[in-house]
């Protein structure tokens, strides 16, 4: 009896979780207010005014068939800005119009009248993103008209990122780091951003872990190996950062101290020689290294992957230590 009342409020915590999430996803949906009375003119009429924006060659809205639309659904100039009868009758009167100027729609209403077309593919998770959660705009990264940028997007891709994200573009200028600044990587080659399936992750394009993600372009990491490295099979980013470092091969840490994080000194570099005393000259104590800083000496000047070079994953056993596991060696 005890464990069905468990299973009842477990079930009843998660339909309530749910419907919570689902409350705040749609907080950040929503379609904008029609001028009551107005109604469709078609975009011949608001070539009268905006001649300019109706003979747009790279504005792909404009090319829109309506054979490649719902039924029922708009295209055109009024398929974003809503019936302009009233618009067009008021002499251009901004107030019986959807506008997207800086005094026009909230970020929630403009993403409510661009999801009402993108809202499959990519743009799937737009609501429960963190670019929707932090107000930002469709527009603010997008300019509709007179564009002739890529996804219609305000700037370069990397510059447009760099402008909030700061301190990631400032990782991208560090010795170590992937080829973004020299244009062969972009933000969105890891990156959704319009939203994706764990945002809390950096809405990464991936569904799964965030190894696989990585892994679309290091398959030789990928194994299967006999002996794994257990951070490598949960997370790279265990070790790595994928933005820059200042360490080699996009390390968190140079080595041995990222290794020494998980694993204490190895017996060949301290324990071993931990029974040794070095002395530089005979009968001066001051030149005379103690025998357990011997060790760490040694290790603290030795890179790990001198010998275990396959850190990722071996399928040699320790050839020192018979039954120790992998050793991760060449």
């Amino acid at each position: 009896m005890g464990k069905k009342i468990l299973l009842l409020i477990t079930s009843l915590s998660l339909i309530v979780g749910c419907s919570e999430m689902m409350r705040n996803r749609a907080a950040y949906i929503k379609l904008p207010p029609i001028p009551q009375g107005a109604s469709y003119v078609g975009s011949e009429a608001c070539g009268d005014c905006h001649e300019d924006y109706i003979q747009e060659s790279t504005n792909v809205h404009l090319k829109i068939a309506s054979f490649e639309v719902p039924q029922g659904v708009k295209t055109g100039c009024e398929s974003c800005h809503g019936p302009a009868s009233l618009h067009v009758e008021g002499e251009g009167d901004t107030e019986k119009i959807i506008r997207f100027g800086p005094e026009g729609l909230e970020p929630d209403e403009i993403a409510g009248v661009c999801v009402s077309c993108h809202q499959a593919g990519t743009h799937f998770n737009w609501a429960g993103s963190i670019h929707a959660e932090n107000e930002v705009a469709c527009t603010t990264c997008h300019k509709i008209h007179g564009n002739k940028n890529k996804n219609l997007l305000v700037d370069k891709e990397t510059a447009l990122c760099a402008k909030c994200h700061q301190d990631i573009n400032a990782k991208t200028y560090f010795a170590s780091h992937h080829p973004i600044k020299e244009g062969k990587m972009g933000c969105s080659d890891c990156h959704n951003p319009h939203g994706s399936a764990s945002p809390e992750a950096g809405m990464l394009k991936t569904e799964e872990r965030v190894n696989d993600l990585c892994l679309k372009c290091h398959t030789r990491y990928q194994g299967p190996f006999v002996f794994e490295h257990d951070p490598v099979v949960e997370d790279c980013l265990i070790c790595h950062d994928p933005h820059g470092t200042v360490a080699n091969n996009l390390l968190r840490q140079q080595e041995p101290f990222i290794c020494l994080q998980c694993h204490e000194a190895h017996f060949h570099a301290a324990r071993a020689s931990n029974n040794v005393a070095t002395v530089f000259a005979p009968g001066d104590p001051s030149n005379v290294i103690a025998p357990s800083d011997h060790g760490f000496t040694k290790s603290f000047m030795t890179k790990c992957t001198q010998c275990h070079s396959k850190v990722h994953g071996s399928d040699l056993p320790s050839q020192s230590v018979p039954g120790a596991g992998a050793a991760l060696t060449r």
